[in-house]
């Protein structure tokens, strides 16, 4: 499995992009070298797509597939494509404050301890749908782990179309979100330009 391992606050500075999204709290005090230099239409395209890619954790085959698949919706392309990105299981169980980061929500999933709608699943990519039930397993729920993680989100809003019950590690998908609920600084609009090029 191909996994990105580029420092994260690296990574996060080169592409200007705040560590907050991808919940790390640190900060980083250097520019980037790139600071200040014009750059083209296209590397802001593909700067977007990057952003997007970086901050959900998909690599570039999974990332084309999400574009083709909300090409293919009804709608405009680039909404739907953050809808699909927004609704990955890995993704949800970090907006409902059971992980730290998007990586350790994959992890989670990765290691079997997540449930959606009574069924063990343990895909990151899954996209869970509107009355889906999502929750840790009962054997995790003791694990110091979620202790730590507890304490750690406590703070953390959950986005309006979940509805978590974080005491019991247990959330309910209201109903997909739209681009307004997503709090993410990707424009869209660029990486379907690219795309459609």
């Amino acid at each position: 499995m191909a996994v990105n391992r580029v420092p994260v606050l690296k990574r996060c500075r080169a592409l200007g992009l705040e560590p907050s999204y991808l919940g790390y709290d640190k900060k980083s005090n250097r520019t980037s070298a790139r600071a200040g230099k014009k750059v083209s239409e296209y590397g802001l395209q593909l700067r977007e797509k990057q952003k997007a890619k970086f901050i959900y954790g998909v690599l570039e085959k999974p990332f084309r597939n999400y574009y083709e698949k909300a090409d293919r919706m009804k709608g405009m392309t680039g909404e739907n494509l953050m809808t699909l990105l927004e609704s990955r299981l890995d993704n949800v169980v970090f907006r409902m404050g059971f992980a730290r980061t998007r990586r350790e929500a994959r992890q989670i999933v990765d290691h079997k301890h997540v449930l959606v709608n009574g069924k063990c699943v343990n895909i990151p990519s899954y996209l869970i749908k509107a009355g889906d039930v999502i929750e840790i397993k009962e054997s995790a729920k003791s694990m110091q782990r979620y202790k730590d993680i507890l304490d750690v989100t406590a703070g953390r809003l959950v986005p309006e179309w979940i509805d978590a019950d974080v005491e019991n590690f247990k959330g309910t998908i209201k109903n997909l979100p739209t681009r307004e609920m997503i709090d993410v600084p990707v424009d869209e609009m660029l990486i379907v330009e690219l795309y459609s090029k």
